[in-house]
């Protein structure tokens, strides 16, 4: 495994660098071993042996190790792959044998946290059930991994979480793994009937400009803001984009650990979570009241939000700003991956009928 990148921050003191717990080039070579170890694990899971036990080495590397409550949770979801397993068998397919490799893209220390940013690559042998399978099939997943510093001095693997879109992989369990220290307000899904109750938005007196976050988006749509980096290879751009529009508008950044979805914020070099991070980005702004659930899709109006959970099962996976209203009460929505400008909510309810709406007033 290579680590791309090592981002640490800049002008830190020696006495600095002691204080928060900084981790050093082999430490960073463990964070991904031990990335390496739960990926193949789950790939096992998924082998046509009647054994339960873990072939991957052992969740641990140096100084670096899973934490119990995340051992449990992992417990969980190699549980939930041997079911996934005999849900194929039932269905004509099953694998014989598996080559799970995985590569270090970027590392983030800051304050005793680590965020490392891995891509899995898998590779599956088909069993030949019905005689006509192909070879093989195969995959590139990616995945950010938190860790934690213990008072020990050393490190603990708190939580993994895949960030790419669309279907999930073969290997990756439907339960959540990712560790949360406390319930995150998840938000009141909307309903998308037409027509809605009036709730009209207040444009003047406020500390936020919505004209100026809707400008912003519908200049950026297509091409983007040299000033920000892209995520569309790493899970989509969507949330960074509304981030992006409504600091233009006004929002302030609270700096913080990166992980922590308290805090919001973008900088050279990295960002929260909850700036790119659709679920996180939910909990940032419900938990400090930078906007409420409205109860109706066709309520939101210019500098509104709107979040899809396209499998139902509570994770969000889009982000989208309202840029433009109709005189009838029809928001319009602008968004990135894949770049739209100004499509009607009733569009995309009509391609996506079975998705849950998460609306929000700025």
């Amino acid at each position: 495994m290579t680590v791309t990148t090592v981002l640490l921050p800049s002008g830190a003191s020696a006495s600095q660098t002691k204080q928060t717990k900084q981790a050093d080039g082999k430490t960073v070579e463990s964070f991904g071993r031990v990335a390496d170890a739960v990926l193949k694990d789950r790939t096992a899971a998924l082998l046509d042996t009647k054994s339960t036990r873990r072939i991957a080495p052992p969740l641990r590397d140096g100084n670096v190790s899973v934490s119990s409550s995340l051992a449990r949770t992992e417990d969980g979801a190699l549980s939930s792959l041997r079911t996934r397993k005999a849900r194929l068998a039932s269905l004509g397919e099953a694998y014989t044998a598996a080559d799970t490799q995985v590569s270090v893209d970027r590392t983030q220390v800051k304050n005793g946290r680590a965020t490392v940013e891995v891509t899995e690559t898998t590779t599956l042998a088909y069993k030949k059930i019905r005689g006509d399978e192909p070879t093989t099939t195969g995959f590139k997943a990616h995945h950010e991994l938190s860790f934690s510093s213990t008072s020990k001095g050393k490190w603990e693997l708190t939580g993994i979480k895949p960030t790419d879109a669309g279907p999930r992989a073969v290997n990756e369990p439907r339960t959540a793994v990712a560790a949360t220290p406390e319930v995150a307000p998840n938000g009141t899904p909307a309903d998308i009937s037409w027509p809605a109750p009036a709730k009209p938005k207040k444009f003047t007196g406020t500390a936020y400009n919505y004209k100026a976050m809707a400008a912003y988006a519908e200049k950026y749509w297509r091409n983007y803001n040299p000033d920000y980096r892209q995520f569309n290879d790493a899970g989509g751009d969507c949330t960074n984009f509304i981030s992006q529009s409504l600091k233009a508008g006004g929002w302030k950044t609270v700096p913080g650990a990166y992980s922590d979805y308290h805090n919001w914020s973008y900088g050279s070099s990295g960002q929260t979570d909850s700036w790119v991070g659709a679920n996180e980005w939910a909990w940032f702004t419900l938990s400090s009241k930078r906007a409420t659930n409205l109860a109706n899709v066709y309520q939101l109006d210019v500098g509104d939000i709107l979040q899809m959970d396209f499998e139902g099962d509570g994770s969000k996976d889009h982000s989208m700003i309202v840029t433009y209203r109709s005189r009838i009460g029809v928001p319009y929505l602008t968004y990135h991956s894949t770049n739209t400008y100004r499509k009607s909510v009733a569009s995309i309810i009509a391609s996506n009928p079975d998705a849950v709406y998460y609306a929000y007033r700025t």
